[in-house]
């Protein structure tokens, strides 16, 4: 059994208002969970309206295939140009 957590700490600069924020955390945790079929969480910095963190978990039996979906998200995160990828850690378990 692997298990994967992503971690990724976000700047989001066109944000002005947590309402804001919350509506680009909640795209990015719709898209990457209907996608890859993972957990999504915000971890931390829910009071600020510029930051966020991000964990996100996958569980599976074959390490290549849970790394690939780790890759794959980090870069749809990455790419998504609402938000800036400030840091990241993957871990496996």
């Amino acid at each position: 059994m692997v298990i994967a957590l992503l971690t990724v700490e976000l700047y989001i600069p066109g944000a002005t208002s947590l309402k804001e924020k919350r509506m680009v955390i909640r795209g990015l945790k719709d898209r990457i969970s209907h996608k890859y079929n993972v957990s999504v969480a915000e971890l931390d910095y829910q009071d600020k309206w510029q930051r966020a963190q991000l964990g996100i978990v996958q569980i599976g039996n074959d390490f290549k295939y849970v790394e690939k979906n780790m890759q794959a998200i980090f870069r749809l995160i990455d790419g998504n140009g609402l938000a800036q990828v400030v840091d990241h850690h993957l871990e496996f378990i």
